[in-house]
């Protein structure tokens, strides 16, 4: 390990807050042109920053929570005010409001809108969202979500992300459990047939993979023990060592996201998390892996995905999740299972 660690003085392993606050709060209100690809995802990304403060105790930066959390269930999809099933499966969350609808955070029933699909990723991080900003889910169509993830799920056990069809795979499988967990009511999946299609994924070397007979990767397999831990069936993974082993390979100072790859910051996180899920994480190297990430912290705030490159949301928020397992001072506790702080995942809403 020693021949690819960064040679990182200990006086720069240290979080530069004053640069990371200044980085979300900028991306916060504008962001760089090229993520103007992204708009579909816009709720992603704000997920990855509002997520971020929260890790770092940073949250009262963020003054206007309610106009967050409108903004969020304004892109919540309901069923048709006239006829509900005439959308019957499209229900959840749009990732921004470029198909067009009207503004209604406070959710009316409305007319559905031709082509307005929702998104299962994007319903995800919307809950995910809620619960950070400690909103109590009281606007949100459980029903609706829930027949739609249905509708969603595939015959061998795996989910769609959109009702009309897409790539399917083991990421919405953990998209689907993250938002039957939230909602605490899994009748939005056929529990039996996702545990299954899990186990199928393993591959040769007995790790996750997006699916049946594809390579073993850190990051599906975060999702399928993430996932079987929601449905409070991963006991019934018989190879933890032979998991575990693979993944603590995947330490070469940093992680790496599957084997001959460099290290990635991101995946202190989808690895680090799935140790912790099968609480193996005490046998890496956590200065190491703390070392690669400041090794990705930007002069200019947050985190690169490798050394010398620019800053993104996604890299900084899961470097931070990483740097808080690995035990750095002043960061929240992650909840493993969810993706969120142990202290919004704790946030009451109106379904417990």
């Amino acid at each position: 390990m020693s021949e690819t660690t960064p040679e990182i003085k200990q006086e720069k392993e240290q979080l530069n807050r004053k640069n990371l606050v200044r980085f979300l709060q900028m991306s916060l209100e504008i962001l760089p042109a090229h993520y103007a690809s992204q708009e579909l995802n816009r709720l992603t990304i704000v997920y990855f920053i509002v997520a971020a403060h929260d890790v770092t105790n940073e949250l009262d930066k963020i003054k206007n929570k309610k106009e967050i959390i409108d903004f969020i269930y304004s892109l919540q999809i309901l069923p048709d005010s006239n006829d509900p099933e005439k959308n019957r499966g499209n229900c959840g969350f749009r990732g921004s409001p470029y198909i067009g609808n009207n503004w209604n955070p406070e959710c009316e029933p409305v007319e559905s809108l031709k082509h307005d699909y929702s998104h299962i990723a994007n319903t995800y991080v919307a809950l995910a969202l809620l619960k950070i900003l400690g909103d109590d889910f009281g606007r949100i169509n459980r029903e609706a979500i829930l027949t739609s993830l249905l509708e969603m799920q595939l015959e061998d056990g795996s989910y769609s992300s959109q009702v009309i069809g897409s790539e399917s795979d083991m990421r919405f499988v953990y998209c689907a459990s993250a938002i039957c967990g939230m909602l605490k009511d899994f009748s939005g999946m056929n529990v039996d047939k996702a545990v299954e299609y899990i186990k199928n994924s393993q591959s040769f070397d007995g790790v996750f993979a997006q699916g049946f007979e594809q390579e073993g990767h850190g990051g599906s397999s975060y999702c399928a023990l993430a996932s079987l831990k929601l449905m409070n069936r991963l006991d019934e993974i018989d190879n933890k060592e032979q998991i575990v082993d693979w993944l603590t390979s995947r330490q070469i100072s940093g992680f790496q996201g599957r084997i001959n790859k460099v290290a990635d910051s991101c995946y202190s996180w989808w690895v680090g998390a799935s140790l912790n899920l099968l609480d193996s994480f005490h046998l890496i190297n956590e200065s190491c892996s703390m070392a690669f990430t400041f090794s990705c912290q930007s002069n200019y705030g947050g985190f690169s995905k490798v050394p010398d490159v620019h800053p993104d949301v996604l890299h900084t928020y899961y470097s931070l999740c990483g740097l808080s397992m690995a035990g750095y001072k002043g960061l929240q506790e992650i909840d493993y299972t969810l993706g969120i702080t142990k202290r919004a995942a704790s946030e009451p809403t109106v379904f417990d």
